[in-house]
């Protein structure tokens, strides 16, 4: 089983700090089923006050990421690691959505995988055309830069790596593990302030279980997102539930 590696280019490494250093991140890298290296931009500009970025030539406002800096510590990365093929991966509010599939095919990516978090205003369009294969966005939002987003891409690839959770399974079970969202989970105890686990799962009746769960989260796909069971892969009898519940919403 290899590793799976990510190279992350920041301005601020120590917002990685944290999320990296504990939980399953932690368990992951210490497993050595997960390799995560942070690299600071500003360690690859050339002047005495390490600037990384410059105001944008027409006059617009804001600042944009210098493409010197950035070239050079992706070849440092490279160079760090001869002969190994890379994917660099630009997080970017442009780039095609994040989903689980991406994450799926992420967890099983061969390449070292290096994550360009973004900063201020933009990056310099020259770094794109030089060295991004891929741009990559979390949603129709705006965050203040690319770290946030490189930790999401992370943990959700890192958690599909077979050997990180201790149940195998738990991976799939998950909401758009199967296209679909997560049915409603419960423990002890059995009632609280009135209000009762369902008798189902009381019951010792696993056949019966498994029809509640995948009942519940049919519904759940089809009232939260009905979007999702355009492309979920369903039986036929799962789309036999899904008239049922449609007729029962009216």
């Amino acid at each position: 089983m290899g590793t799976l590696n990510f190279e992350v280019l920041t301005l601020f490494p120590g917002i990685l700090t944290g999320p990296l250093s504990e939980s399953i991140l932690k368990r992951a890298q210490e497993k050595k089923l997960l390799s995560v290296r942070t690299w600071n931009i500003r360690d690859y500009t050339g002047d005495k006050h390490r600037t990384a970025d410059d105001s944008p030539y027409g006059g617009e406002a804001g600042m944009v990421l210098k493409p010197e800096p950035i070239m050079k510590a992706v070849e440092a990365v490279k160079a760090a690691s001869p002969g190994e093929e890379t994917l660099t991966i630009l997080l970017s509010p442009q780039g095609r959505l994040f989903d689980q599939r991406y994450a799926e095919r992420l967890s099983r990516e061969t390449r070292r995988v290096i994550l360009l978090c973004g900063h201020y205003e933009a990056i310099d369009e020259r770094v794109k055309d030089a060295v991004v294969d891929e741009e990559l966005s979390l949603g129709d939002y705006v965050l203040t830069g690319g770290e946030l987003a490189a930790l999401v891409v992370i943990d959700a690839a890192a958690r599909l790596i077979p050997g990180v959770l201790g149940d195998e399974e738990s991976a799939y079970r998950d909401s758009f593990g199967d296209g679909l969202l997560d049915h409603p989970h419960y423990t002890r105890p059995a009632e609280y302030r009135g209000m009762k686990v369902p008798e189902v799962l009381l019951s010792g009746n696993h056949d019966a279980i498994g029809k509640w769960r995948r009942r519940q989260s049919l519904r759940a796909t089809l009232i939260k997102r009905p979007d999702l069971l355009e492309t979920a892969d369903l039986s036929d009898e799962d789309r036999k539930v899904l008239e049922e519940l449609k007729q029962e919403r009216g």
